[in-house]
């Protein structure tokens, strides 16, 4: 019997300001600290919060990592299988 799979991983895409950000990040710790923070709302897409808005669309949320000092708004598409980022803050 083939070993069983872990839990689906949702793709990760990164908005044009989240790309620009994710350039500046220079240090192996900040990197390290972001993808793990990346990895848990990969695996689990409803980790973050709901952030309150008036606006129409899809849920923006926030993920904060407090022990690896990471923040993360992104909202996760329709089918749950791409999560976007919007904004990084390491």
């Amino acid at each position: 019997m083939p070993p069983g799979h872990g839990p689906r991983r949702a793709r990760i895409a990164f908005s044009d300001s989240a790309a620009k950000q994710l350039e500046t990040l220079t240090s192996e710790a900040e990197l390290h600290a972001l993808d793990r923070a990346l990895v848990v709302i990969s695996v689990d897409p409803d980790a973050g919060a709901p952030v309150p808005d008036a606006a129409t669309g899809p849920q923006l949320r926030e993920y904060t990592d407090d022990v690896e000092a990471v923040r993360i708004l992104y909202f996760v598409t329709a089918l749950r299988t791409v999560v976007i980022v919007a904004y990084i803050e390491v």
